[in-house]
């Protein structure tokens, strides 16, 4: 998927103002979940995070490389509900695409510079908006759906 549309401002804004992703894998049909900080690259439109190879999760992603995410506003106010969902393929990028992630990575979170993991990257295929900043219920589509 070459050839997809921006990402809607919308969704980029709030992708921006937050930092705490939540994936999903599936190993041997046991799903597994986990949180990490995230950095997103707007121009590879690929959201950067760390973690160690022998964690349950990178290792369920030697068996499958799809996963679903979200990331989410804490709020108990029905009209200032906000979150993303998104599904893509994650791997480790290499050569030039890690030196540009690494860079967005270590802006966002300098204090990774000690950290000894590696950056994985996720390539989302599809992300969903939900906003009732603009209504209740209301939800935003990237790629948009026909």
């Amino acid at each position: 998927m070459t050839d997809m549309p921006p990402v809607p401002d919308r969704m980029l804004k709030f992708i921006r103002k937050h930092h705490l992703l939540s994936l999903a894998t599936v190993s041997q049909a046991k799903p597994w979940c986990f949180s990490c900080f995230y950095a997103y690259s707007e121009t590879e439109n690929l959201f950067i995070f760390t973690t160690d190879m022998h964690t349950r999760h990178a290792q369920n992603f030697a068996d499958c490389k799809l996963v679903s995410g979200t990331i989410a506003l804490e709020t108990k106010l029905i009209g200032m509900i906000q979150g993303i969902q998104l599904s893509g393929e994650v791997f480790l990028p290499e050569g030039e695409l890690l030196d540009k992630v690494r860079l967005s990575y270590l802006k966002k979170f300098p204090f990774a510079i000690l950290a000894q993991t590696p950056l994985w990257a996720v390539k989302p295929d599809y992300m969903k908006m939900t906003d009732n900043k603009l209504g209740f219920g209301k939800k935003l589509h990237w790629p948009a759906q026909p």
